[in-house]
């Protein structure tokens, strides 16, 4: 048979199974080297995360540790800061206590534990006098700070029922208690036991344990179902204080979950085997090692895990003691409260329950602030001090550019996105404000609304004033077709205003970059086409001269569908290759989005306007050269005046269209497109219109002729 043991060493033989009750070092969880051990207590990696978890709930993150000088306390040290090092916790000191531990090395204790900054100290290992003398030689200081304890000091007797003052607030980390099954029935029996003992013989058994100090503190809390008369004082033990308490708990469940797997074992081997082939002892150990990894919880046999996990241990919940000591008139009374549980499956980020408001802290109502820096606020982030190793004492800086932080102690600062940008305290993201000449709230709109349709209407109105004279000789003179193209192609310069107000798109940028170009083309043309008709009109009085055979009627419409078909192809190309698009520039202003139109391609975009250009000074020129014909209808002064506007216009507009971005840009332009189109309008039809409406005797054939023969 193997032997089943139950013990808290972790000494295995070939045929042994351990059942540990109190045996929490990791290196058992290795199932290879100890596939024979089981724990119903978790390795000490468990405890000293929540430890971690604790000290990070309260945000504590600069902490004192003091360590038994032993190989537990340095293994549970290891552990404890590779779990303060992935949550950020920084250890400002570790103090190992030894018995040779000289003046030289008080005096740096001394100082190392008067540091202001650290308020919490961590108990690190198991329990050692070293330490407990540590706590009477600085009492003095020790009265501030608060201690969080681990288990092997929480269930200590000589740490618990000693009345040490600097224990006063302080928290522990213990398993939880819990019930055995049948215990209330066991209880109520137990309650009608006799009164045997008597507390002064119980006070002797016990001294070993409680030491020298007060007995009647002891037996107070120890001792229940006194009563006293004239002659006797009969007690009996609290045996719910000792069950709820320790070991207890967890020897019971080591030997209940044993007695049930050696009966299910037993069982179905009396069924299998017969008595000549019982099998070996080694076939009994692991066939036991597997009833015992698949043995149900005791309390809850229904449940879906299993009571050992695959490292052999039994998964328990911690509970968050709060020691509170009240004063009493003959001891002090040491009230354990408990604040708080960590139970380890459940889900991820609850885990850890905490009940603030039941806690009593040293001296004060609030939460002691143990940090090495105070906390950085939302809106900087943290800078490490290069004068300090640890991560922990840093300098808080704001966050720069477009970058935030919306909580505190953050160590980096977060861009927002391209369409927000950071409010003034740089604490969380606002969205930007959209750029663009808008009808609803800007001004300049309708300013440039008014302005387009007071010149359309204008425009309009000479169109029927030419109309109306149509027969006259000042219209029909160089070509009235010319001119109504001419007007209507104005008219429609003026409507393209309206392109580049309001939300930009994509098909509106295509339109507007487009549209100024081919509709000042016609108008240009017209006006070259016109410029060309007076120069050969001129050229064809002379008798013989060649230039009679261009005089035909489709010379100048020639010259505008030719000069503007040019200007239409460079278009064509231009949005087949890489066409104008809406564009939203989020870096040229801080919180603004400019909503643009991007040109695609530059270079057909200046291709486009240098062709205009190229226009428009080809007619400025000869405009200016013919403009002093004797001819009484020559336009070419006219015409002179009109190209100089146009070409002063758009030669001012360059500059400050590139050096101008977001809603100035597009004002730029539509002030160019408007001041050309008002150019050409006022030079050349307004002296006609005023000798039209004003002068009309000079609008007479007659009169004109008998002008030209004085």
């Amino acid at each position: 048979m193997p032997v089943p043991v139950l013990a808290d060493a972790p000494c295995v033989g070939k045929y042994m199974i351990l059942i540990s009750y109190g045996a929490t070092d990791h290196s058992l969880s290795d199932r290879r080297l100890y596939p024979h051990v089981f724990r119903t207590v978790q390795s000490h990696h468990v405890h000293n995360m929540v430890i971690t978890k604790l000290v990070k709930h309260f945000g504590w993150t600069w902490v004192g540790i003091l360590v038994s000088d032993n190989d537990a306390g340095e293994n549970e040290l290891q552990i404890l800061t590779k779990y303060m090092r992935e949550d950020g916790i920084c250890a400002a000191y570790i103090i190992k206590l030894t018995e040779e531990n000289n003046n030289k090395d008080n005096k740096r204790i001394s100082q190392m534990l008067q540091s202001p900054q650290v308020s919490v100290i961590i108990i690190c290992g198991t329990y050692t006098d070293h330490i407990v003398g540590l706590l009477l030689n600085y009492e003095a200081i020790f009265l501030s700070k608060t201690f969080i304890l681990p288990p092997s000091w929480a269930f200590n007797g000589v740490v618990s029922e000693s009345q040490f003052p600097e224990m006063n607030g302080s928290l522990a980390v213990d398993f939880s208690s819990q019930l055995f099954l049948g215990e209330e029935d066991f209880m109520k029996n137990y309650r009608k036991f006799p009164n045997i003992f008597n507390a002064e013989e119980l006070w002797t058994e016990l001294d070993i344990i409680a030491g020298n100090g007060d007995k009647d503190s002891f037996i107070f809390r120890n001792i229940t179902d006194y009563w006293n008369n004239e002659t006797h004082f009969h007690t009996k033990p609290s045996l719910r204080n000792y069950l709820s308490s320790g070991v207890s708990t967890r020897v019971y469940h080591a030997v209940e979950i044993l007695g049930k797997s050696l009966h299910e074992m037993f069982l179905y081997i009396k069924d299998k085997y017969q008595e000549n082939s019982i099998p070996g002892l080694l076939q009994y150990t692991r066939r036991l090692q597997r009833y015992l990894q698949r043995m149900k919880s005791p309390l809850d046999p229904m449940a879906s895990s299993y009571y050992f996990n695959e490292q052999g241990e039994a998964a328990h919940p911690y509970k968050i003691i709060n020691w509170v000591f009240i004063n009493k008139t003959k001891y002090m009374d040491v009230r354990k409260v408990e604040i708080g549980n960590y139970t380890p499956w459940d889900v991820s980020g609850q885990k850890l329950y905490m009940n603030p408001q039941s806690i009593t802290w040293k001296h004060t109502r609030e939460v002691p602030v143990s940090r090495c820096s105070d906390p950085c606020l939302p809106g900087s982030r943290k800078k490490a001090r290069p004068t300090s190793i640890h991560t922990c004492c840093y300098d808080c800086v704001l966050c720069s550019g477009e970058e935030i932080s919306n909580i505190s102690d953050s160590d980096t600062c977060n861009i927002c996105p391209s369409d927000e940008w950071p409010n003034e305290k740089r604490d969380r993201c606002l969205p930007k404000v959209l750029d663009f000449i808008s009808y609803h709230n800007d001004t300049m709109a309708s300013v440039f609304s008014c302005v387009s349709l007071f010149g359309c209407l204008v425009t309009g109105s000479i169109l029927g004033i030419f109309i109306s004279y149509r027969d006259t000789p000042i219209v029909r003179a160089n070509n009235r077709n010319l001119s109504y193209l001419l007007l209507v192609s104005i008219i429609l310069s003026f409507l393209s205003v309206f392109l580049f107000l309001g939300r930009p798109s994509d098909v509106t940028c295509r339109l507007r970059e487009t549209s100024f170009g081919v509709f000042f083309s016609v108008a240009v043309s017209s006006l070259l086409a016109k410029t060309v008709m007076v120069c050969v009109a001129f050229k064809s009085t002379k008798p013989g001269s060649p230039w009679r055979k261009w005089l035909s009627v489709k010379l100048p419409y020639t010259i505008v569908l030719l000069c503007s078909s040019i200007q239409v192809i460079i278009c064509v190309i231009w949005l087949s290759i890489s066409p104008p698009f809406q564009d939203l520039d989020t870096q040229s202003y801080p919180g603004k989005i400019i909503i643009q139109c991007n040109a695609g391609s530059d270079i057909w975009f200046y291709c486009m306007l240098g062709y205009l250009g190229f226009l428009a000074v080809v007619s400025f020129v000869l405009a200016f050269m013919v403009r002093t014909l004797p001819d009484t209808f020559n336009e070419a002064k006219y015409i002179t005046f009109s190209m100089l506007v146009f070409c002063s216009v758009w030669i001012a507009m360059i500059p400050a269209y590139l050096s101008t971005t977001g809603k100035s840009m597009v004002a730029v332009e539509v002030f160019a497109v408007m001041a050309s189109s008002a150019g050409l309008l006022g030079c050349v039809f307004l002296p006609k219109c005023f000798i039209i409406l004003f002068r009309s005797e000079m609008n007479r054939k007659t009169d004109l002729l008998g002008k030209r023969k004085e």
